[in-house]
Protein backbone atom coordinates (compact mmCIF):
# COMPACT_ATOMS: atom_id res chain seq x y z
CA UNK A 1 0.00 0.00 0.00
CA UNK A 2 2.84 2.35 0.88
CA UNK A 3 4.48 1.84 -2.50
CA UNK A 4 1.20 2.57 -4.26
CA UNK A 5 0.79 5.89 -2.42
CA UNK A 6 4.36 6.87 -3.30
CA UNK A 7 3.72 5.94 -6.93
CA UNK A 8 0.56 8.09 -7.03
CA UNK A 9 2.42 11.06 -5.48
CA UNK A 10 5.29 10.78 -7.97
CA UNK A 11 2.79 10.45 -10.82
CA UNK A 12 0.94 13.58 -9.67
CA UNK A 13 4.20 15.53 -9.45
CA UNK A 14 5.12 14.40 -12.94
CA UNK A 15 1.65 15.36 -14.21
CA UNK A 16 1.99 18.82 -12.60
CA UNK A 17 5.38 19.21 -14.29
CA UNK A 18 3.80 18.37 -17.67
CA UNK A 19 0.92 20.82 -17.22
CA UNK A 20 3.24 23.65 -16.14
CA UNK A 21 5.62 23.06 -19.06
CA UNK A 22 3.24 22.44 -21.99
CA UNK A 23 4.34 25.60 -23.77
CA UNK A 24 8.05 25.20 -23.02
CA UNK A 25 9.98 23.78 -25.94
CA UNK A 26 13.65 23.10 -26.55
CA UNK A 27 15.99 21.87 -29.27
CA UNK A 28 17.97 18.66 -28.82
CA UNK A 29 21.12 17.72 -30.71
CA UNK A 30 22.34 14.11 -30.66
CA UNK A 31 25.42 15.04 -32.66
CA UNK A 32 24.23 13.39 -35.86
CA UNK A 33 20.57 14.46 -35.73
CA UNK A 34 18.70 17.53 -34.42
CA UNK A 35 15.23 17.60 -32.90
CA UNK A 36 13.50 20.99 -32.96
CA UNK A 37 10.74 22.30 -30.67
CA UNK A 38 10.60 19.25 -28.38
CA UNK A 39 8.40 19.79 -25.30
CA UNK A 40 10.38 19.89 -22.05
CA UNK A 41 8.18 17.28 -20.37
CA UNK A 42 9.08 14.76 -23.12
CA UNK A 43 12.78 15.44 -22.53
CA UNK A 44 12.30 14.82 -18.79
CA UNK A 45 10.22 11.69 -19.43
CA UNK A 46 12.76 10.10 -21.77
CA UNK A 47 15.63 11.04 -19.44
CA UNK A 48 13.77 9.28 -16.62
CA UNK A 49 13.17 6.18 -18.75
CA UNK A 50 16.82 6.14 -19.85
CA UNK A 51 17.93 6.38 -16.20
CA UNK A 52 15.74 3.43 -15.26
CA UNK A 53 17.18 1.36 -18.11
CA UNK A 54 20.73 2.18 -17.04
CA UNK A 55 19.94 1.22 -13.41
CA UNK A 56 18.18 -2.03 -14.37
CA UNK A 57 21.35 -4.20 -14.55
CA UNK A 58 22.22 -3.15 -11.01
CA UNK A 59 18.91 -4.49 -9.73
CA UNK A 60 19.05 -7.90 -11.42
CA UNK A 61 20.44 -10.74 -9.30
CA UNK A 62 23.73 -12.22 -10.43
CA UNK A 63 24.24 -15.97 -10.64
CA UNK A 64 20.66 -17.19 -10.92
CA UNK A 65 21.67 -20.86 -10.60
CA UNK A 66 23.35 -20.49 -7.21
CA UNK A 67 21.72 -21.55 -3.99
CA UNK A 68 21.70 -18.49 -1.76
CA UNK A 69 20.42 -20.52 1.20
CA UNK A 70 23.85 -22.07 1.69
CA UNK A 71 25.44 -18.66 1.93
CA UNK A 72 22.98 -17.58 4.60
CA UNK A 73 23.59 -20.75 6.63
CA UNK A 74 27.34 -20.21 6.42
CA UNK A 75 26.96 -16.63 7.61
CA UNK A 76 24.80 -17.64 10.58
CA UNK A 77 27.40 -20.06 11.97
CA UNK A 78 30.11 -18.41 14.04
CA UNK A 79 33.62 -18.83 12.65
CA UNK A 80 35.86 -21.40 14.33
CA UNK A 81 38.67 -19.86 16.33
CA UNK A 82 42.18 -21.19 15.94
CA UNK A 83 44.10 -22.24 19.03
CA UNK A 84 47.42 -20.51 19.43
CA UNK A 85 50.38 -21.68 21.46
CA UNK A 86 51.49 -19.44 24.24
CA UNK A 87 54.59 -17.50 23.38
CA UNK A 88 57.56 -17.56 25.70
CA UNK A 89 58.14 -14.21 27.32
CA UNK A 90 61.71 -13.26 28.02
CA UNK A 91 62.48 -11.47 31.21
CA UNK A 92 63.24 -7.84 30.61
CA UNK A 93 65.68 -5.65 32.46
CA UNK A 94 64.20 -2.94 34.61
CA UNK A 95 64.43 0.53 33.09
CA UNK A 96 66.65 1.75 35.97
CA UNK A 97 69.40 -0.69 34.99
CA UNK A 98 69.29 0.39 31.36
CA UNK A 99 69.55 4.09 32.21
CA UNK A 100 72.49 3.50 34.55
CA UNK A 101 74.50 1.88 31.78
CA UNK A 102 73.70 4.34 28.99
CA UNK A 103 71.37 7.27 28.61
CA UNK A 104 68.19 6.63 26.67
CA UNK A 105 69.04 8.98 23.79
CA UNK A 106 72.71 8.15 23.54
CA UNK A 107 73.72 11.52 24.97
CA UNK A 108 76.02 11.33 28.00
Amino acid sequence: MKRFVVFILVFLLFLAFIVLNLESKSDISLGFYHFYDVPVFLIAFFAFIFGMLVALPLLLPLGKGRDHGEKIEKLEKPPKLKKFKKAKVETLQPIDEITKEKSLYGID
